[in-house]
């Protein structure tokens, strides 16, 4: 042994953390938004239409609450951009949050099958959510959302394989 091998501590390869793609972001906060906004909308609808002589200022304010609310549903939709995921040879890791941190880990014993869905958006994008099915019964099953297509059929035939590979052990 040399004085550099001594020197050199044994380092373990981990997976890198995965964050969704920008263009996952911005459609999830884009429809959170709408949502808030349309929400808000049907809300205040009964009140525009029975509008009075201070009909404009009226719909002023309306107009301001509902881009306040479409605002504050961008922002709540925006926070996909602190989920994190990674697959490695224990299973699928998923963490969210930014202050307060939830870290989930689904051991790749545990699932029972994978889903994937596209919706029209999503698919228009070329995004995809991953649904993974658990044999637990607390948690069954997560659910991690604004993948790219291509990280999401790995993800699911990754998982796929391990199951695979485990054989018929549930």
């Amino acid at each position: 042994m040399t004085a550099t091998d001594l020197d050199a501590p044994e380092t373990i390869a981990t997976p890198a953390w995965h964050a969704p793609p920008a263009r996952a972001v911005r459609l999830h906060a884009g429809f959170v938004a709408a949502m808030f906004a349309l929400c808000t909308l049907g809300a205040l609808a009964g009140p525009l239409f029975a509008m009075d002589r201070y009909g404009l200022a009226r719909f002023g304010i309306a107009l301001a609450v509902v881009l306040l609310s479409a605002a504050l549903g961008g922002w709540i939709g925006a926070r996909l951009r602190h989920q994190r995921w990674k697959l490695d040879e224990e299973g699928l890791w998923l963490r969210t949050g930014r202050l307060w941190w939830r870290e989930t880990r689904v051991p790749a014993s545990r699932v029972q099958h994978v889903d994937l869905k596209h919706g029209p958006l999503e698919r228009r994008a070329g995004l995809a959510t991953l649904v993974v099915h658990t044999a637990a019964v607390h948690l069954s099953g997560i659910t991690v959302r604004g993948l790219d297509e291509a990280d999401a059929q790995h993800l699911r035939d990754a998982l796929a394989r391990q199951l695979d590979d485990a054989g018929d052990a549930l």
